[in-house]
Protein backbone atom coordinates (compact mmCIF):
# COMPACT_ATOMS: atom_id res chain seq x y z
CA UNK A 1 0.00 0.00 0.00
CA UNK A 2 1.34 3.43 -1.04
CA UNK A 3 1.17 6.52 0.97
CA UNK A 4 2.05 10.05 0.50
CA UNK A 5 3.04 12.86 3.21
CA UNK A 6 3.83 16.13 2.63
CA UNK A 7 6.99 17.39 4.32
CA UNK A 8 7.43 13.95 6.33
CA UNK A 9 10.52 12.93 7.72
CA UNK A 10 13.20 11.55 5.26
CA UNK A 11 16.70 10.99 6.11
CA UNK A 12 18.89 11.91 3.93
CA UNK A 13 20.56 7.81 3.02
CA UNK A 14 17.16 7.12 1.77
CA UNK A 15 17.21 9.93 -0.76
CA UNK A 16 20.35 9.09 -1.54
CA UNK A 17 19.31 5.53 -2.23
CA UNK A 18 16.36 6.77 -4.26
CA UNK A 19 18.53 8.46 -6.76
CA UNK A 20 20.76 6.30 -7.25
CA UNK A 21 18.30 3.41 -7.86
CA UNK A 22 18.44 1.92 -11.38
CA UNK A 23 20.83 -0.51 -13.88
CA UNK A 24 20.78 0.94 -16.88
CA UNK A 25 21.96 4.72 -15.81
CA UNK A 26 18.55 6.01 -14.41
CA UNK A 27 20.13 7.37 -11.14
CA UNK A 28 21.87 10.69 -10.96
CA UNK A 29 23.88 12.52 -13.83
CA UNK A 30 27.30 12.37 -12.96
CA UNK A 31 27.44 16.24 -12.44
CA UNK A 32 24.94 16.22 -10.07
CA UNK A 33 27.20 13.59 -8.16
CA UNK A 34 28.66 16.31 -6.34
CA UNK A 35 30.04 16.67 -2.67
CA UNK A 36 26.80 18.52 -1.48
CA UNK A 37 24.33 15.72 -3.04
CA UNK A 38 24.37 13.99 -0.04
CA UNK A 39 22.70 16.71 1.99
CA UNK A 40 19.22 16.76 1.43
CA UNK A 41 18.35 17.98 4.28
CA UNK A 42 19.97 21.38 3.70
CA UNK A 43 17.70 21.62 0.60
CA UNK A 44 14.66 20.59 2.10
CA UNK A 45 14.89 22.76 5.04
CA UNK A 46 14.54 25.94 2.24
CA UNK A 47 11.58 24.04 0.67
CA UNK A 48 8.35 25.73 0.26
CA UNK A 49 7.13 21.75 -0.14
CA UNK A 50 8.02 18.45 -0.52
CA UNK A 51 6.30 14.68 -0.58
CA UNK A 52 7.49 11.78 -0.31
CA UNK A 53 5.88 8.08 -1.38
CA UNK A 54 6.39 5.01 0.59
CA UNK A 55 5.39 1.84 -0.26
CA UNK A 56 5.96 -0.70 3.40
CA UNK A 57 8.01 1.69 4.83
CA UNK A 58 10.43 2.33 1.92
CA UNK A 59 11.01 5.29 0.31
CA UNK A 60 9.71 4.91 -3.58
CA UNK A 61 8.77 8.71 -4.42
CA UNK A 62 10.06 12.19 -4.26
CA UNK A 63 9.80 15.97 -5.09
CA UNK A 64 10.15 18.92 -4.01
CA UNK A 65 9.37 22.03 -4.29
CA UNK A 66 11.21 25.33 -4.17
CA UNK A 67 9.43 29.08 -4.26
CA UNK A 68 9.98 32.84 -4.51
CA UNK A 69 8.28 33.49 -1.64
CA UNK A 70 5.45 34.98 -3.20
CA UNK A 71 3.80 33.71 -6.34
CA UNK A 72 6.13 31.19 -8.19
CA UNK A 73 6.68 27.62 -7.03
CA UNK A 74 9.50 25.26 -9.02
CA UNK A 75 9.46 21.72 -9.01
CA UNK A 76 12.51 20.39 -8.47
CA UNK A 77 13.82 16.81 -8.38
CA UNK A 78 10.77 14.56 -9.08
CA UNK A 79 11.83 10.85 -8.31
CA UNK A 80 10.26 7.46 -8.61
CA UNK A 81 12.45 4.59 -8.14
CA UNK A 82 12.37 2.65 -11.35
CA UNK A 83 10.57 -0.70 -9.70
CA UNK A 84 7.67 1.74 -9.24
CA UNK A 85 7.17 3.50 -12.31
CA UNK A 86 4.14 3.45 -14.78
CA UNK A 87 1.78 3.44 -12.01
CA UNK A 88 0.80 7.03 -10.98
CA UNK A 89 3.28 7.97 -8.66
CA UNK A 90 5.14 9.94 -9.95
CA UNK A 91 1.16 12.36 -11.09
CA UNK A 92 0.45 11.97 -7.75
CA UNK A 93 3.22 13.21 -6.20
CA UNK A 94 3.61 16.29 -8.55
CA UNK A 95 -0.63 16.80 -8.03
CA UNK A 96 0.12 17.00 -4.18
CA UNK A 97 3.08 19.19 -4.56
CA UNK A 98 1.05 21.51 -6.86
CA UNK A 99 -1.58 21.40 -4.09
CA UNK A 100 0.67 22.78 -1.38
CA UNK A 101 2.00 25.54 -3.33
CA UNK A 102 -1.27 26.56 -4.28
CA UNK A 103 -2.36 26.78 -0.37
CA UNK A 104 0.53 29.08 0.15
CA UNK A 105 -0.60 31.55 -2.39
CA UNK A 106 1.12 30.58 -5.26
CA UNK A 107 -0.26 31.33 -8.74
CA UNK A 108 2.16 29.41 -10.63
CA UNK A 109 4.25 26.43 -10.92
CA UNK A 110 6.69 26.03 -13.10
CA UNK A 111 9.27 22.76 -14.35
CA UNK A 112 11.82 22.57 -16.67
CA UNK A 113 12.13 18.72 -18.23
CA UNK A 114 14.12 17.41 -21.45
CA UNK A 115 11.63 16.62 -24.55
CA UNK A 116 11.14 12.43 -23.60
CA UNK A 117 9.99 13.54 -20.28
CA UNK A 118 7.08 15.81 -22.04
CA UNK A 119 4.39 12.85 -22.02
CA UNK A 120 4.58 12.48 -18.28
CA UNK A 121 4.35 16.86 -17.52
CA UNK A 122 1.48 16.86 -19.80
CA UNK A 123 -0.22 14.21 -17.88
CA UNK A 124 0.35 16.24 -14.86
CA UNK A 125 -1.20 19.39 -16.29
CA UNK A 126 1.68 21.11 -17.75
CA UNK A 127 1.44 23.13 -20.75
CA UNK A 128 4.57 23.51 -22.28
CA UNK A 129 5.91 27.13 -22.83
CA UNK A 130 9.29 29.07 -23.69
CA UNK A 131 11.82 29.23 -21.17
CA UNK A 132 15.64 30.45 -20.64
CA UNK A 133 18.08 28.66 -18.90
CA UNK A 134 22.00 29.79 -18.00
CA UNK A 135 24.27 27.05 -16.60
CA UNK A 136 26.21 28.14 -13.62
CA UNK A 137 28.87 26.36 -13.00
Amino acid sequence: MLSYVLKGPVTNEELNALFSAGSSGEGWPSWQRGPDTSDWQRVIEHSLAYVTARSEGRLVGFVNVAWDGRDHAFLLDPRVHPDFRHQGIGVELVRLAARAASKAGCEWLHVDYDADLAPFYAACGFQSTNAGLIRLA
